[in-house]
């Protein structure tokens, strides 16, 4: 299983950031070990600002390379709501250094997911929000993205293989935010609680 990443896919939250929208999509990977299968992300120690981006995301079922766009049913059969995280202070110190920043966001545990949903012709109009504790944090729809996640699909397998079982995390929108060990946070896809991610104090 690969964990395909979407960099600034939503202008304000480019904004937020202070970069620009990117021309083109800017992916990244996770490893299967960043996926937390149990909920729980402990934070690492080598973090002091541990961050949550809440993002849409895909579960690819039919595979290829250098895909043309295609009707997104024939490629994803599900959708969720993730959470990207991000040890922001170490990614600034590399990005500042003009090095790769993998480290700051394809650790073991910086990926987590819920429950799937079918994908329904509404999705992109049905909103997905991430709450700590209950207070809402992040809402975002997908009409918003920049990149529809058919051209995602087509332009990330020039790159990488797709292949059933990859998920696909198509950015997040703007909101992002430090999380603390003892937040629970809950995403929500529409009215429907799809799982709750559980910080915990890291070694």
């Amino acid at each position: 299983m690969k964990i395909i990443c979407v960099a600034r896919n939503y202008a304000l939250h480019a904004a937020e950031m202070k970069a620009e929208v990117p021309a083109a999509p800017i992916f990244f990977l996770k490893p299967a070990t960043a996926w937390a299968r149990s909920g729980e992300v402990p934070v690492p120690p080598f973090t002091a600002r541990l961050e949550y981006e809440a993002e849409l995301v895909f579960r690819i079922a039919q595979g290829g390379r250098n895909l043309a766009p295609r009707t997104l049913t024939e490629i994803v059969d599900a959708v969720t709501v993730g959470i990207d995280f991000t040890a922001r202070d170490l990614q600034a110190r590399l990005k500042a250094e003009g090095l790769p920043w993998e480290m700051a966001k394809a650790f073991d545990h910086s990926a987590w997911w819920g429950l799937w949903c079918p994908l329904t012709p509404e999705w992109k109009n049905t909103p997905f929000r991430l709450f700590r504790n209950k207070t809402l944090l992040q809402e975002g729809y997908g009409k918003d993205m920049i990149f529809s996640v058919e051209e995602l699909l087509a332009a990330a397998s020039r790159y990488f293989t797709l292949e059933p079982g990859d998920v696909l995390f198509t950015g997040t929108p703007a909101g992002v935010g430090p999380t603390y060990a003892g937040d629970v946070l809950q995403a929500y896809w529409g009215e429907t609680c799809v799982g709750e991610a559980y910080v915990l104090k890291g070694d």
